[in-house]
């Protein structure tokens, strides 16, 4: 079959790379380069070339399988990588990192605050009760209730949940809080992050995230035109129609790898389920920028960690998250080379080195009830929806995506079909 993917994120360049083993197909990304949120920049920092990432930079074996066993079939090696958690408050001063016992309690006053105590203790404690709401089914508690009804303290829920939840998901603090409980908690227990040992060894591509991405395209014989963003996709009897650069090209199926919004946008006559299940996810812009301004780093070196998070001097401020790329990556370089979201007034300009925008799924009820109706628009009109924001918005999950897709396009050619 002819098959086109319209987008080149992880989820894309999978569908392409296992589905062109037995058809023809053809990968159309609106960006001049492939990836998506798998985005490595080479840059030259006091007189050395660096491979830095700025999307997608970590992934451990144990939840991130069969991301793992693409990268085994490519050829593609990566490398232990040290992961840490700080926290910095800019209204109250408050600065930890949850490495070790020196640096949680690097700002030795600490030792004596019983604030800081209480959320030590909560913590503990959530780690200890959260899983048993994995025994229930109350989709419809979010995480800002159930924190509520259990009476966590604000210092727990400001100072640590909220930042570790938009350091993980590079959300705002607003949002977090709207998340469904028994989804947020199903994550960190999948992950096993509510667990003080045994956690994961986490780790990153060597060379930075785009070596997987120049392995899968030289191993593949699917087509990839970049700079060419799809204007319209019409669907009709004998296959689709896609509209690139005012040219008409036609396929028997296609896949779209882009986000929800963005495939609403590029169907001609979406039908009313389309509508309904893409239209319920939203995404978050976060800014990104690459740079080397320390001032984004925790003011105590001793709290420096490889995801920094900042709590704005209001509540209602979202936090900003600012990944360390010189322990992430293990970068040999005496400038601090930092990842920061949502920073732009936080910046020295003249220390910039890189400025991006991505879009992440926003995750509340109406995502989660759209991400269970996948099955409603898979194969309408031969049209496949595929990417991360079905599942958790990580790799791993644009590679399930993607597997789950051809699975549906397999089942299609055995005569089993999505009529409605």
């Amino acid at each position: 079959m002819k098959i086109a993917v319209v987008g080149a994120g992880i989820s894309g360049l999978a569908s392409a790379y296992y589905l062109a083993k037995h058809h023809d197909v053809t990968v159309f990304e609106a960006s001049n380069y492939l990836g998506g949120h798998t985005d490595t920049h080479s840059v030259e920092v006091a007189g050395k070339a660096l491979n830095v990432d700025t999307g997608f930079i970590v992934f451990n074996e144990q939840n991130y399988p069969n991301f793992s066993q693409l990268l085994t079939e490519l050829g593609v090696e990566s490398q232990p990588t040290a992961m840490s958690f700080s926290v910095s408050n800019a209204k109250s001063g408050l600065e930890y990192n949850a490495t070790d016992l020196n640096k949680l309690f690097c700002q030795r006053r600490n030792l004596f605050n019983p604030r800081f105590y209480r959320m030590l203790w909560d913590l503990v404690r959530f780690y200890r009760e959260a899983p048993s709401l994995l025994e229930e089914n109350d989709d419809g508690l979010t995480l800002g209730q159930y924190l509520t009804i259990n009476n966590y303290s604000d210092i727990f829920i400001n100072d640590h949940l909220i930042p570790m939840a938009c350091a993980l998901w590079s959300g705002p603090s607003l949002s977090v809080v709207d998340f469904p409980a028994h989804y947020f908690i199903r994550f960190m227990h999948n992950h096993h992050m509510l667990s003080l040992t045994n956690r994961p060894q986490w780790r990153v591509v060597k060379g930075g995230s785009k070596s997987y991405v120049d392995a899968l395209v030289r191993q593949t014989d699917a087509e990839f035109i970049t700079g060419s963003p799809v204007q319209r996709i019409e669907r009709h009897l004998q296959g689709v129609t896609l509209t690139v650069h005012g040219e008409k090209r036609h396929f028997d199926k296609v896949i779209i790898a882009a986000h929800a919004d963005q495939a609403l946008r590029m169907l001609d006559q979406p039908s009313e389920t389309e509508v309904a299940v893409l239209g319920s996810i939203d995404f978050q812009e976060n800014e990104m920028h690459l740079h080397t301004d320390i001032r984004l780093l925790p003011k105590n070196p001793q709290a420096w960690a490889s995801w920094n998070v900042r709590v704005g001097p209001e509540l209602q401020q979202q936090c900003t998250v600012s990944y360390h790329m010189n322990t992430l990556q293990s970068l040999t370089t005496s400038e601090q080379l930092i990842v920061s979201l949502n920073s732009a007034h936080l910046i020295d300009p003249k220390k910039v080195l890189v400025h991006r925008h991505y879009a992440h799924p926003i995750y509340n009820q109406s995502t989660l009830n759209s991400q269970r109706r996948w099955q409603e628009v898979t194969d309408l009109q031969h049209t496949f929806y595929c990417g991360a924001y079905w599942g958790w918005g990580f790799h791993e999950d644009g590679v399930n995506s993607a597997l789950r897709v051809i699975q549906a396009i397999e089942q299609t050619q055995q005569g089993v079909a999505n009529v409605a």
